[in-house]
């Protein structure tokens, strides 16, 4: 994995707007940076937090916000009450700011509802935007208040905003013909459909590449190594077997795309 591409993955990543969830929002692209960043990435998290320490020093390198704090546990009587991700100062306005991060892959199942919302799941259908939403608001930011945070912090609650930063990468039926709000419609990377559709859209002259959950919402341009599908068609079977959805990019001349595969 390029650091340079990982991180360049997460500034274009798509953060969604508070017009769809409903709270204030904080956006990379406030940060002001240098061109070309580049910095060594740790190699033993996981995607989620991989994405929180990538944004944890793309802060610390703009020259308009700080990282007070980050990680913080929150503990009341030897137990862990709850972590805030992060809280930021403007060292422009000196403002204070809560802020939430989350790095999240959805895809859309129009049979869910007829609330757009609430129609964005995990690749395994084992979470979801609406979820995700509803412990921000009823959990996540609620700690703030919280008189174990003020002790531990030392700050004056009152003067502290706080914001979301969801970025967001979606995926829709594959041949979707409905139409979804355009502010999820800048997110949309690519599409999904089930292992026998794959199967049937495959020929020689399409090649594959089958990412690393570390490796997911990465430019699939950039990278090198590339297969057929015989080559990979035991693996696949394996994760839908066991219920695991697989992210796949997909390379035919010099055109690249993405989608899962899923097993429902």
């Amino acid at each position: 994995m390029k650091p340079k591409s990982r991180i360049a993955s997460i500034l274009k990543a798509n953060s969604l707007c508070s017009s769809i969830t409903g709270l204030p929002t904080f956006n990379l692209s406030q940060l002001k940076l240098e061109n070309n960043l580049d910095f060594d990435l740790p190699t033993n998290l996981r995607l989620g937090h991989l994405a929180e320490s990538i944004v944890s020093q793309l802060i610390k390198a703009s020259s308009n916000y700080q990282v007070l704090f980050e990680n913080i546990q929150l503990i009341e009587d030897k137990q862990t009450i709850g972590e805030m991700d992060f809280i930021l100062k403007d060292t422009i306005t000196k403002s204070l700011t809560h802020m939430e991060l989350a790095y999240k892959f959805y895809l859309y199942d129009p049979n869910i509802s007829k609330v757009t919302l609430n129609n964005w799941i995990g690749p395994n259908r084992n979470d979801s935007l609406k979820n995700k939403l509803e412990k921000t608001k009823r959990k996540q930011f609620p700690l703030l208040q919280h008189k174990v945070a003020q002790s531990t912090l030392g700050l004056e609650m009152k003067e502290v905003s706080q914001a979301l930063c969801l970025l967001v990468n979606l995926y829709v039926p594959y041949e979707y013909k409905g139409s979804i709000n355009p502010m999820y419609e800048k997110a949309v990377k690519g599409y999904y459909f089930n292992l026998e559709t794959f199967i049937s859209l495959d020929n020689s002259e399409k090649s594959y590449h089958f990412p690393t959950k570390k490796e997911w919402g990465m430019d699939p341009a950039e990278n090198e190594t590339w297969t057929n599908f015989k080559n990979t068609e035991e693996h696949l079977k394996t994760s839908i077997q066991e219920k695991q959805a697989v992210l796949c990019w997909q390379k035919q001349e010099d055109n690249f795309i993405e989608f899962f595969i899923v097993w429902w």
